[in-house]
């Protein structure tokens, strides 16, 4: 099967499956984030997996399109990433210093510790959600517009 043959799959089975898949995996993309300082995870790779369920959603080619704009979202994490850094400072701790501000209980995750490490992985969370989000959907036009132009075969 050709990729310019998968329409009839992509107007059935896709929208099926990312109605499952796209909340459970942008669900999973958080707990990645929320656990990741102490264990496997954290926020480039929970970044990762809610860029591909965002790409996944966009995929479905609905109407409802998404209004959010993934660069202007790459840059505000790149900010919460940089207030994170610097912090510190403030207290007269030197730059990137960790800090910490107590303990939240989360069910599946457990016991999360409130600090500036957080903060920063929520900021790359950010940055690599926008940055890739973007990227995949760069070019996924781009290989559609092959497909339309027969370039692709």
């Amino acid at each position: 099967m050709k990729f310019g043959e998968m329409s009839h799959l992509q107007n059935s089975l896709l929208p099926i499956a990312a109605r499952l898949i796209v909340p459970v995996q942008s669900a999973f993309a958080v707990y990645l984030l929320l656990r990741g300082h102490h264990l496997p995870g954290g926020g480039f790779i929970g970044g990762l997996v809610l860029a591909s369920a965002i790409v996944l959603r966009e995929m479905q080619g609905t109407e409802r399109r998404l209004k959010l704009d993934l660069i202007a979202l790459a840059g505000f994490g790149l900010l919460v990433a940089l207030v994170s850094a610097c912090l510190p400072l403030i207290w007269g701790e030197p730059f990137f210093k960790g800090l910490w501000g107590g303990e939240l209980w989360l069910p599946t995750v457990g016991k999360l510790k409130l600090g500036t490490p957080l903060l920063f992985d929520t900021g790359v969370f950010l940055v690599v959600t926008g940055v890739g989000a973007q990227m995949l959907l760069v070019l996924l036009s781009e290989n559609r517009s092959a497909v339309r132009e027969g370039g692709l075969r």
